[in-house]
């Protein structure tokens, strides 16, 4: 029996907590010079740093698990599994729509959740986009954007990833606009809440491998031409992720820990 207050005994939290904060402090050290700090970044240091503290957390436990989803399942049950999360999304799209004044939009993704909700078998099947319902999806982050909040600087989170300062505002409104929030069944929640986690982890393992140089200067660069487009409506410009060089086609991942 090992006593209270051995090493034994330390609690999974604490150690978790104990590593972070060395990942920290190893990235504040390293803090790079004023002069070659990204605009957008000026707490580089800091952010690398919890940076490789999710790299260790996506190696040794989020990829392994996505690794084995994506070889178990099905590609049909993984494209259900995607359609069911994408539509529940919808409810969040289509609340953030009309705060930026954007009824066309409410309206389709209104629309969209309808009818995959009753023709689509509760969201598994997509039907409104071969029907011609497409939308811009539209989260807090980005209201707060079209209001004219500024982005403020990058931000990495532990565990959620790369943000802004407004993105990390936005994203208690995001929680509770999501139905699985509202899952009273606790294991159920938690359950739903892994299962979409490791579906948009999966999503990744194949685009991943286009990730050239350092790999934290490209997911960051990337993260922010991205927010830019989503804010803009596709005003700023051509949308990054849509090329060969920018090949993710599941934006789902930064937030799927939101809930």
């Amino acid at each position: 029996m090992t006593r209270k207050g051995t090493p034994g005994n330390v609690n999974i939290r604490q150690l978790g907590l104990s590593l972070l904060g060395a990942v920290l402090l190893t990235g504040c050290a390293s803090q790079p010079a004023e002069e070659d700090r990204h605009p957008e970044d000026p707490w580089e240091g800091f952010n690398r740093g919890v940076f490789a503290f999710n790299e260790v957390i996506d190696r040794y436990a989020l990829k392994p698990v996505a690794q084995g989803y994506d070889a178990v399942a099905p590609e049909p049950i993984q494209i259900g599994v995607g359609n069911f999360f994408s539509n529940l999304g919808e409810i969040r799209t289509a609340l953030n729509s009309v705060l930026q004044g954007k009824p066309g939009n409410a309206g389709v993704s209104t629309g969209r959740f309808l009818v995959n909700s009753i023709v689509g078998v509760g969201g598994l099947l997509d039907y409104a986009t071969p029907m011609g319902l497409t939308v811009h999806d539209e989260d807090f982050g980005q209201t707060l954007g079209v209001w004219g909040m500024e982005s403020g600087p990058y931000l990495v989170l532990p565990l959620l990833g790369p943000s802004t300062v407004r993105d990390t505002a936005g994203l208690p409104a995001d929680m509770y606009t999501y139905p699985l929030t509202y899952i009273d069944d606790d294991p159920t929640r938690y359950g739903l809440t892994f299962l979409r986690v490791v579906d948009a982890r999966a999503g990744f393992l194949e685009q991943e491998e286009l990730i050239r140089g350092d790999r934290y200067s490209f997911i960051r660069d990337s993260y922010l031409q991205r927010r830019r487009f989503e804010i803009s409506d596709g005003e700023a410009g051509d949308d990054p992720f849509a090329s060969d060089e920018f090949d993710f086609d599941d934006d789902d991942f930064d937030d799927a820990f939101a809930d």
